[in-house]
């Protein structure tokens, strides 16, 4: 997502000139955007390679000719710059990856639509400014995103961008390995794809070959590890995705953006993966997929082995995935809430068979807000192994994903529970862990009982002095006024002395198990917050007797000042 607010200027500024220079239609800026932005990256990933070769001693040959390079034809004059593109880099561009393959055939018909020289150079600057590989994102996928934003279209179909952070949580969980067949069969941009081809690439490389940028992250994977079998595996065989994108804007996107992490035949096929015309089942060891939330289907196009009395395509999209998955395939997939606790026969039936038929291995609740500004409905993340037995569900109930769970969607590195997600996962076995946990977790509960304690007493204290304030003569009253300041200041410093402290035992809370059995008791339902012990702190209640013994003075005081009221009257 463009969370990065000069990233979105720097887009809107872009988007602007492409309409003031004959494209006002946004689908039509977003795809030349996105032809643009390839060349770039194509241009930097020569870069990257010849680094890549120098490093490793061996020999590189390019991809483009010089003349085909952004670097090249960008500092030509505006009207030679465009007459090389239309001419020379774009008809390129439309050959790239092997002949008769998915880019090439969604290519065939694609045309540059950039009129005017003025406006390729202005393009090509602002597409300098932006400075896009120093911050490692998908960009072609980010631009789509907030077009389909634009244009209202994201809400209305369910197509939301799974966040980058999300992807690489569930990447981490699932675990890819090179041999393995992975698949996502509600592709969009590509980005469970990439990331799966990433992260078998960063476990392949030698630690002394990786590099990483100050954040940890790495930036660097030749992948040296790997046999020859794996990666001629990872570029043929082991990634495919399907998106039934009829206007090929998607498709053209998600290849693009596996071309240019390496993947150099993308299998990204253009189907419905849930009519039957698709037909392919046990084809995958992991599957990995945000699919649609909202939408009906035609019941009568439903695919085989499909509930064709079924028109919600989250639940028609659980039972394809187990259709894809071979028997101990694994399925780390995106759900909206309602697939947790609806209690339609659809629900809990799909809720039944992942449990009962299949091992349901975790559940990672997430807030809402994760999708803004598309949707804030809540979802969970589903871990599955298709054909294994489920015994108890691991649970983690996250409150936090790194960003503000507003429109605006602010980075809040600080507040993240993904690292604990991560770390809790791939230790859920570790007995050794678990008790660290437990004993931590004692720990805190014994530090924070005299906070509370005293915390109520303080609330006790607070409340008694205000009543006085108002009951008692005028000096005693100022005198329980300054009082109850130094009353509340206490409580603000054990308020900020509780805080930390809770909020570190709310973590240790997060992640628990759940037996088959309870969640059979509970008609199969998977809400974290059904099952989920937390701390519970003790409101303050004023105890019923001192109410209305305060009450009865305060009609006492009020008589009083009555009484005075009248005296007064009557002298006058």
């Amino acid at each position: 997502m463009l969370t990065d607010p000069t990233l979105r200027a720097q887009v809107e500024a872009l988007w602007d000139k492409l309409w003031s220079g004959g494209l006002p239609n946004p689908t039509d800026a977003i795809e030349q955007l996105s032809f643009l932005l390839f060349l770039k990256r194509l241009d930097e990933r020569e870069e990257d390679n010849e680094r890549r070769a120098k490093r490793l001693g061996e020999k590189y040959k390019p991809i483009l000719g010089k003349e085909l390079r952004w670097s090249y034809w960008t500092h030509l004059a505006a009207d030679a710059a465009l007459k090389q593109v239309k001419d020379e880099v774009f008809p390129f561009l439309k050959e790239l990856g092997d002949s008769g393959g998915a880019f090439a055939e969604y290519m065939k018909d694609a045309e540059f639509k950039i009129k005017k020289p003025s406006v390729l150079i202005e393009a090509c600057r602002a597409i300098d400014d932006m400075h896009i590989s120093e911050q490692n994102q998908d960009v072609q996928g980010d631009l789509y995103e907030y077009v389909l934003g634009h244009l209202s279209i994201a809400g209305k179909n369910g197509q939301f961008r799974t966040p980058r952070h999300v992807i690489q949580m569930m990447v981490d969980m699932i675990a890819p390995q090179p041999h393995e067949r992975i698949c996502d069969p509600a592709a969009g941009t590509c980005g469970f794809l990439v990331n799966a081809y990433r992260y078998i690439m960063e476990q392949g490389t030698s630690e002394e070959v990786l590099a990483r940028d100050g954040e940890g992250n790495a930036t660097f994977r030749a992948g040296d590890r790997l046999s020859v079998k794996d990666r001629r595996h990872l570029q043929t065989q082991a990634l495919t995705g399907y998106d039934s994108d009829s206007g090929m804007i998607m498709l053209r996107i998600g290849c693009m953006n596996m071309i240019l992490h390496g993947i150099e035949s993308p299998r990204f096929l253009y189907t419905d993966s849930l009519s039957k015309a698709f037909k392919e089942r046990n084809q995958y060891e992991v599957v990995l997929a945000n699919p649609p939330f909202k939408g009906a289907i035609d019941s009568g196009d439903v695919g085989e082995d499909l509930p064709a009395k079924c028109k919600k395509t989250e639940i028609l999209f659980l039972h394809l995935f187990l259709r894809l998955l071979d028997n101990g395939g694994r399925a780390a997939v995106i759900v909206p809430e309602g697939i947790l606790f609806g209690s339609s026969n659809a629900h809990v039936e799909i809720r039944r068979r992942l449990i009962e038929e299949n091992r349901l291995d975790a559940v990672v609740c997430m807030p809402g807000g994760v999708f803004k500004p598309y949707s804030g409905v809540s979802t969970a993340v589903l871990l599955f192994t298709k054909g294994a037995s489920t015994d108890r569900i691991w649970f983690y109930d996250m409150e936090y994903d790194g960003f503000s769970l507003d429109d605006k969607r602010t980075p809040q590195p600080d507040e993240s529970d993904i690292p604990d997600i991560q770390e809790c996962w791939h230790k859920r076995l570790d007995r050794d862990f678990a008790e660290a946990r437990t004993e931590r977790l004692a720990e805190l509960r014994t530090q924070l009982a005299p906070l509370k304690k005293d915390r109520l007493e303080h609330h006790a204290t607070i409340h008694r002095l205000k009543f006085e304030e108002v009951v008692v003569a005028d000096g005693d009253g100022d005198k329980a006024r300054d009082a109850r300041e130094k009353a509340e200041a206490e409580l603000a410093e054990l308020e900020a002395e509780v805080a930390p402290l809770q909020k570190e035992a709310d973590r240790l809370t997060r992640q628990f198990w759940v037996t088959k059995d309870q969640v059979k008791a509970n008609n199969y339902e998977l809400t974290a917050s059904r099952y989920r012990q937390l701390d519970h702190d003790e409101a303050y209640y004023e105890k019923p007797e001192v109410t209305l013994d305060r009450l009865d003075a305060l009609n006492a005081r009020a008589s009083e000042v009555a009484a005075d009221i009248r005296k007064s009257l009557k002298g006058n």
